[in-house]
């Protein structure tokens, strides 16, 4: 299943910008102080050996189709596993010392990897999707925004980006975009932590206002 945005591409990204832009002023006293308790989801630390012939259409499907969570997550971190394989043996290291860069707290580091990973492989999306991760960390989030819209256009169905765009949505205050990302990134994944509960409650405050 693919998902996508019922607004053009180019007119959201700008829309998204828009509200970040807009909320600077409050972001910007936070921006010395990286975020260490709420980041999108990512993969994890030990991914499993996946047989290529199941590709990503094949995960999907029993993703949704997870009879319980240990089966669910079983499927997700296959599906991690193929999101993070690259052909490039210097992507994958520069993505390695990254990682080991942002789990030191190496911010800045980190960075700098995640642009040659960019640079190097604009094709592969978590570059893109980590980096992303790391602007929000910075409290940077039109860049997070830009590097979740390049996520997306290439996998519509990457749940971490849609999750990501969701906790940027809400912490600039647009609950309505925090919603709606949030049940896009359900209905790929339906067993993301805390995401059910992040859409009961928006959708209380959301679409209970008028009752």
């Amino acid at each position: 299943m693919t998902l996508r945005f019922s607004a053009p591409r180019n007119c959201l990204t700008a829309l998204l910008l828009a509200a970040a832009v807009a909320a600077a002023p409050a972001l910007a006293l936070a921006q010395a102080q990286p975020k260490q308790s709420k980041k999108p989801p990512e993969a994890p630390g030990k991914l499993p050996r996946v047989d290529k012939t199941r590709g990503l259409d094949f995960l999907f499907g029993a993703l949704k189709a997870a009879p319980d969570e240990a089966s669910a997550k079983h499927v997700e971190a296959r599906i991690w596993a193929l999101w993070m394989q690259t052909p490039s043996d210097t992507a994958a290291l520069l993505m390695q010392r990254a990682k080991t860069a942002m789990d030191a707290h190496q911010i800045e580091v980190a960075q700098k990897l995640l642009d040659a990973v960019v640079k190097l492989r604009p094709d592969y999306i978590e570059g893109w999707n980590r980096r992303a991760t790391l602007y929000y960390l910075k409290n940077d989030y039109a860049h997070s925004l830009e590097d979740i819209e390049q996520v997306l256009s290439r996998e519509p169905r990457h749940f971490g980006a849609l999750a990501g765009l969701g906790i940027i949505m809400q912490d600039i205050g647009d609950e309505k975009r925090a919603l709606d990302a949030f049940r896009k990134a359900l209905a790929v994944n339906p067993h993301l932590d805390k995401v059910p509960e992040l859409v009961k409650t928006l959708s209380e405050k959301v679409e209970g206002r008028d009752i």
